[in-house]
């Protein structure tokens, strides 16, 4: 068990198990997706992968989403990023989701496409042909026969995740990237079915849940960026509208994070974000996961305690300690499992043994 420093044992709801689209986290917590650009040209995953996604799954994570699986080879946010446009990738993919389900933890993909960010050279796409930034390539506007060609993808994309033998998915349609571009008025000035008004931005986003669907029938959450930050953006009232349809096409859980649509200075602080999970979450009535400086345990027991969200997904802060969740223990005087071989007679020849008597403590 954890080892608080001391005081007495709380029952926090952080770590609480939670059901999410029929699957139980043993926990609230959950690790971000973020880029590590560490995979080859194939887009095959490799030793580095195995071991900063299980240590995290080690340290007591409920959920461990990889980076963005990038659905088509034109759709990487940077060199060295995993890919699930090849069946050749699988694989990969199902031995490091079963080194997470051996630590306890279950294991997340989130499906993406970069759009007009692009992190390589070679065309981009994006809704209209307008680039990120004054001094960016210019993107090429999807026809109709490339929008199928996308959503396609999505489908094959999670069909992949589900032979991996991962537990949870999730569609991308945050931080500025394809699909977050047709959502947003300020990339998607298209005066077909797929650009003006909501329902109509939202076209692609709908085709891509439900060909999504069609190949998965477990938990699915949908990242969003809850407001452009930008004057004509989305704003979170938006998403009460998108995220109303999502709940109807079945998607469980609404990751709410913010921006990347636009070069604008963003303030941020602990728990910026959680406003909109809050929102979206008593509204609709829709899971949702609270994400961006979460920093604590104490922070994020307040989010879960107060009803702000049903998870919290931690980014940076899990990066600089694999073991945030027993840290977080700790800090909330709770108990949490830990792996036994951490604790100080923790290999199975010693277990077997008879107690031994008392002893100072020493340094290993």
């Amino acid at each position: 068990m954890s080892n608080p420093s001391g005081g007495r044992i709380l029952s926090a709801k952080l770590f609480e198990p939670v059901t999410i689209g029929g699957v139980t986290l043993r926990n609230r917590i959950a690790m971000s997706p973020m880029c590590m650009h560490s995979a080859g040209e194939d887009g095959c995953v490799n030793d580095f992968h195995t071991v900063h996604y299980g240590a995290r799954a080690l340290g007591g994570a409920g959920l461990v989403f990889l980076e963005t699986t990038a659905i088509l080879s034109n759709g990487i946010i940077g060199p060295g990023d995993i890919g699930i446009w090849e069946d050749t990738q699988v694989a990969g993919l199902a031995g490091l989701d079963k080194t997470i389900q051996r630590f306890g933890a279950k294991a997340g993909c989130q499906l993406g496409h970069a759009g007009r960010q692009l992190g390589v050279p070679g065309p981009a796409i994006a809704p209209s042909a307008i680039p990120f930034t004054a001094d960016a390539r210019v993107p090429e506007a999807l026809d109709l026969d490339g929008i199928k060609h996308v959503v396609e993808a999505f489908r094959q994309g999670a069909r992949r995740a589900r032979e991996a033998g991962f537990d949870v998915v999730e569609v991308h349609t945050a931080h500025g990237y394809l699909l977050n571009e047709f959502l947003s008025p300020l990339a998607n000035q298209r005066t077909d079915e797929y650009g003006g008004n909501h329902e109509n931005r939202y076209r692609i986003v709908r085709e891509v849940i439900d060909a999504v669907r069609s190949e998965w029938k477990g938990p699915l959450f949908v990242r969003i960026s809850s407001s452009d930050y930008t004057e004509g953006g989305n704003t979170p009232e938006d998403f009460l509208i998108y995220g109303k349809w999502m709940k109807e096409q079945g998607v469980d859980l609404i990751d709410c994070s913010s921006g990347g649509i636009a070069m604008v200075k963003v303030n941020s602080f602990p728990s910026y974000q959680v406003p909109a999970a809050e929102l979206l979450r008593r509204e609709l009535g829709i899971m949702t996961g609270g994400v961006g400086l979460i920093e604590s345990g104490r922070q994020a027991e307040d989010i879960i305690h107060n009803g702000r969200a049903d998870i919290v997904l931690i980014g940076r802060d899990m990066l600089k300690d694999p073991f945030w969740a027993r840290t977080a223990a700790d800090e909330l005087r709770t108990s949490i499992p830990v792996p036994p071989q951490y604790t100080r007679y923790g290999s199975a020849w010693q277990r077997s043994q008879p107690p031994l008597p008392a002893a100072p403590l020493t340094e290993s």
